[in-house]
């Protein structure tokens, strides 16, 4: 899904019911109007959609979201990759941009969703029990997931892609609302390029590199 909008869709229905708040204050008692005037501001810049410089190079990851790469670990996947994997976790505050992107040019061909707790993003532990939703993409040459994981303000995760829909590398399909993580998980043997407490921008930073020999 390609950027249409500087605001993403899903904000119409806050961004209505604060606009008519706010008429109603400014008409009935003015000195009440910057609370839901300032709520509208900060949601209009929550789901703000801004445009992506997408690198064209067949060969590289580019992040999933905006946000800092809290770690990067080795994992087993087993869900998807079924193989020895990396896991880069990225943490995003109220203040990214809270939309995600396909690391590469795909199709996608896994989908689970998984309830789950809702304790704060940024705790190690949070990946394993709170709510998760899985994505995974596929090309000839790489496979890969993304997880779209709530938090403690985070109360609902949007997935606009379903089986078998393609996507391009930086393409949008989902955000997750009010804060959260992504994990992004490839094969071991993707070189990655990135760094603990480094800040990514979605679509952007690139994240991997295939070695020469995929």
């Amino acid at each position: 899904m390609r950027r249409r909008f500087i605001i993403a869709s899903d904000a119409v229905p806050y961004l209505a019911v604060l606009g008519i708040l706010t008429a109603l204050a400014l008409y009935f008692f003015p000195p009440a109007a910057p609370v839901p005037g300032i709520l509208l501001l900060f949601t209009a810049f929550f789901f703000r959609n801004p445009k992506r410089r997408i690198p064209a190079d067949e060969k590289v990851l580019v992040s999933p979201a905006d946000g800092t790469v809290m770690d990067i670990t080795e994992i087993y996947e087993d869900r998807f990759l079924k193989c020895n994997a990396l896991k880069v976790t990225i943490f995003l505050s109220v203040f990214n941009v809270h939309l995600n992107r396909s690391p590469i040019s795909g199709t996608v061909k896994y989908r689970s969703y998984r309830p789950g707790k809702m304790i704060p993003a940024f705790k190690s532990h949070a990946s394993d029990i709170n709510e998760k939703n899985y994505v995974g993409i596929e090309n000839g040459t790489l496979k890969v997931m993304v997880t779209q994981i709530t938090g403690f303000i985070a109360r609902r995760i949007v997935c606009w892609v379903d089986m078998n829909d393609s996507l391009s590398r930086g393409d949008l399909f989902g955000m997750i609302k009010f804060g959260s993580c992504t994990e992004l998980i490839v094969p071991a043997d993707v070189r990655i390029l990135v760094a603990k407490g480094q800040k990514v921008v979605g679509g952007e930073t690139v994240i991997g590199r295939l070695e020469d020999e995929h």
